[in-house]
């Protein structure tokens, strides 16, 4: 009973923390093998073929192969960028290194937004590393806003959160959002960690933008806003290589290409990848919007129903 108690209090918590000891056993367990790997439908390409930079160029360094890209924040400026053109869906992937040690506040982004297209009432998906202190993992939050949910002071987020397998500080992984006319998957070194499909109403159909950042979010992004980002450990830095993207660009025709398929059958994900998905859950997810007894459950009808 004890440790069912346990669990439950993880899923409530806004922004859980685990012990250094939990953390290390926790990044001690080998994944679950998907048996599929999406990644690997998609080519790899240099950063300037897709993205360039779109703030805090001064804190924005490229490789001398074009591959990879060093973003820097200090109490000056962050630093992110964006693709140079808009998506209506598709795989958009990207090996990322932060940085060890004292990081609280700060969050490096890998995401698709278009708020540039409608400010005030956008759609975003989010894949966030939320910073840490020293003796804690990093954390990973996924987030959904769509139609405005993420504008304004009535947030509906939809945020998952996850204290990962492994040490996102040290070493590259693959994050990925594969976005699907019906579904979205959030992926991790392939691994699906969670599945978004919901009602049309509630599920982002417009055009986006590719982008990645970092930045100081302080305010919330590590326990809720108790631990700030301290600027007598700055620079804080996150290097984003490995870019792999693919999908169906807003300017071609619908007809002139396909979603990039998130399973062996092309829709929905296969038993296997569902076995995935429900590891990584089991073993790594620490809070769930679905669970949290503070959301009013009529804004989250896609909580109502039994998972794919």
């Amino acid at each position: 009973m004890a440790a069912v108690v346990v669990v439950v209090l993880l899923l409530l918590h806004p922004t859980p923390s685990i012990s250094a000891a939990a953390s290390s056993q926790q990044q001690q367990q080998q994944p679950y093998s998907p048996g599929y790997f999406p990644s690997s439908k998609v080519r790899p390409m240099a950063f300037s073929e897709e993205y360039q930079n779109l703030w805090g160029p001064q804190h924005q360094t490229l490789s001398q192969d074009q591959k990879a890209v060093t973003l820097l924040m200090d109490r000056t400026s962050g630093s992110g960028f964006k693709s140079k053109r808009s998506y209506r869906n598709g795989y958009f992937g990207a090996s990322i290194k932060v940085q060890p040690g004292y990081t609280a506040g700060v969050n490096t982004a890998f995401y698709l937004s278009n708020d540039a297209l409608y400010p005030g009432q956008h759609d975003e998906i989010d894949m966030e590393l939320l910073g840490t202190v020293p003796g804690e993992p990093y954390t990973l939050q996924t987030n959904v806003y769509v139609r405005g949910t993420g504008d304004g002071a009535r947030l509906v987020g939809r945020e998952m959160r996850f204290h990962l397998w492994f040490d996102p500080a040290a070493d590259f992984h693959h994050y990925a959002i594969l976005w699907n006319p019906d579904q979205i998957v959030f992926l991790v070194d392939d691994v699906p960690v969670r599945r978004y499909a919901a009602p049309a109403a509630l599920f982002p159909g417009r055009e986006m933008w590719a982008y990645g950042s970092i930045w100081d979010a302080s305010d919330w992004a590590t326990d809720g806003g108790r631990y700030r980002a301290d600027y007598a450990y700055q620079p804080f830095v996150a290097t984003f290589q490995g870019f792999r993207t693919a999908g169906c660009p807003a300017a071609a025709a619908a007809t002139a290409c396909r979603p990039v398929p998130a399973s062996p059958a092309g829709a929905g994900l296969s038993a296997q990848q569902r076995d995935a998905m429900r590891w990584a859950q089991r073993t790594s997810m620490v809070y769930d919007y679905c669970h949290d007894p503070t959301k009013d459950r009529a804004l989250y009808p896609e909580c109502s129903t039994t998972p794919p």
